[in-house]
């Protein structure tokens, strides 16, 4: 017995030893990560760029200027404008941080190592996954009350059941989600760097953003509604716009969305 078991009174391999070698509990895990990533998009430049400023000045140029004609209440009236615009710029927004500013930041962040040095830590994959979602969730948190904030200025009068958009924004934010982290975990970071920017152009243009789907070839429309960004701003529209009820049929077409890209990411995610 050594002098410091004898002082204790505590026989030999019957002490308590503090702190305790061992991973956190999951859930104070992803609650710290989550607000790493959080922090880590609100001082990002570049991220604010594409998550915050791009679709504020969409929503403020499109709605001043008749560049493009849009589907009115009233004749010629501004206020309509806006209220078809601004639910798809909110489905841009999602979008611009869900899918491209995590997909570029997570390609990175795999390209520099740091994906692999958090792969030896105690926080699986998934894990991982639901940190980032949480911190896109926050930020749109953020773009979501300037955006209506700017929208109800500009003379937006939102309707419908202001629960019904929200169901639509969360399961949107899972399907972008879902197909941005899957597409930095298995592409080059420059190749998601381009393929993210890409793909945001052409949704922005066919995706029912600004232009409606039925300025669009009809044997096209069926295909352009059941992309993801589509079914949100449609569903968007009906809710905030027209008033409608629970949009079950983009509700759907994002569930789908959400079931294939988290869980291909899962499957396919590669930390290095």
């Amino acid at each position: 017995m050594t002098a410091l078991e004898a002082g204790n009174g505590t026989a030999a391999g019957t002490g308590t030893f503090a702190p305790r070698p061992g991973a956190a509990p999951l859930p104070r895990m992803i609650r710290a990560q989550a607000a790493l990533e959080t922090r880590m998009l609100l001082r990002n430049g570049e991220q604010l760029l594409l998550t915050v400023i791009i679709p504020t000045l969409l929503l403020v140029l499109f709605s001043a200027v008749d560049i493009i004609a849009v589907p009115t209440g009233t004749a010629g009236g501004k206020g309509s404008a806006v209220d078809f615009l601004a639910p798809g710029i909110l489905a841009l927004a999602v979008m611009s941080t869900a899918f491209t500013g995590q997909a570029i930041a997570t390609g990175f962040e795999r390209r520099y190592g740091v994906l692999k040095r958090l792969a030896v830590s105690p926080l699986p994959r998934w894990g991982l996954m639901a940190a980032k979602t949480c911190a896109v969730l926050v930020t749109e948190v953020l773009q979501t009350v300037l955006l209506t904030a700017v929208a109800l200025a500009l003379g937006w009068s939102p309707q419908g059941n202001p629960l019904h958009a929200v169901l639509l924004l969360a399961l949107g934010t899972a399907a972008f989600s879902g197909l941005g982290l899957l597409m930095a975990g298995t592409l080059k970071a420059e190749a998601t760097l381009a393929a993210a920017n890409l793909v945001f152009l052409l949704l922005l243009v066919g995706g029912g953003v600004i232009v409606p789907l039925d300025k669009f070839p009809e044997a096209v429309q069926s295909v352009l509604g059941l992309l993801p960004i589509a079914a949100l701003s449609d569903g968007l529209r009906d809710v905030l716009q027209h008033g409608a009820g629970i949009p079950w049929r983009d509700l759907g077409v994002l569930a789908v969305w959400s079931v294939l890209g988290l869980g291909t990411a899962a499957r396919f995610f590669r930390w290095e």
